[in-house]
């Protein structure tokens, strides 16, 4: 889109400067916000397993995602939860998705990035949040230590694979238990095997995990 003109308030736009001027890509918010409400209704009708998302709030570009480990894993029975932010590309670009409960992954780095192909180059607008969400639980059963993020953790999982699920099951019992918490400062709802929970500022009767305080419904 040509012009010097500002994009309207519901576009976001990419600007870059060439001989002639500046030029102008716009990307319809009203557009994104139309795909992400569809994916969040085909997703409250059909969750991938043992996996929930809801948007933070008000704020349809920001969710808040549960992954429960699976069983045979060292994660298995965690609770682990994920900040999910949709670019107002999207889905013409990837969303960003973050661990906010601490987790001895490969995959994984110290501050929640996570390494997934489909977040990168792989990404596909054909792609949608239940896929994604299904992908990221996959890593939990198969990770990839040949692209990790933590290359010590990669190479302990190669070299005894035994002591490095023993680690990892120490991490998930603490941090998915009574670790300290960051909250969240508005109330989210989400489905967790069956029950409803939600995201909220301190209050009473807390269920604790590492980046994310819940409180049963």
């Amino acid at each position: 889109m040509a012009g010097g003109g500002g994009g309207r308030s519901s576009s976001s736009s990419t600007t870059a400067t060439a001989a002639g001027g500046t030029w102008v890509l716009t990307t319809s918010v009203s557009a994104s916000r139309k795909r992400i409400q569809r994916e969040m209704s085909e997703l409250n009708a059909d969750p991938p397993p043992h996996c929930s998302a809801a948007p933070k709030g008000d704020n349809l570009f920001h969710w808040v995602a549960t992954i429960i480990g699976p069983p045979g894993t060292p994660y298995q029975d965690g609770i682990f939860f994920l900040d999910i932010t949709f670019p107002s590309e999207y889905p013409y670009q990837p969303p960003t998705v973050v661990f906010k409960t601490r987790i001895y992954h490969c995959n994984v780095d110290a501050v929640g990035n996570l390494s997934l192909d489909i977040l990168k180059d792989s990404w596909s607008p054909a792609l949608t949040i239940t896929k994604v969400l299904t992908a990221i639980r996959a890593i939990f059963t198969n990770p990839d230590p040949y692209t990790p993020l933590i290359s010590g953790v990669a190479r302990l999982y190669l070299a005894d694979k035994a002591k490095h699920d023993e680690i990892a099951a120490g991490w998930t019992l603490s941090s998915c238990s009574s670790a300290s918490t960051i909250y969240y400062h508005a109330p989210i709802h989400i489905i967790c095997c069956g029950t409803h929970l939600r995201a909220h500022a301190p209050s009473a009767k807390k269920l604790k995990h590492d980046g994310v305080t819940t409180k049963a419904a």
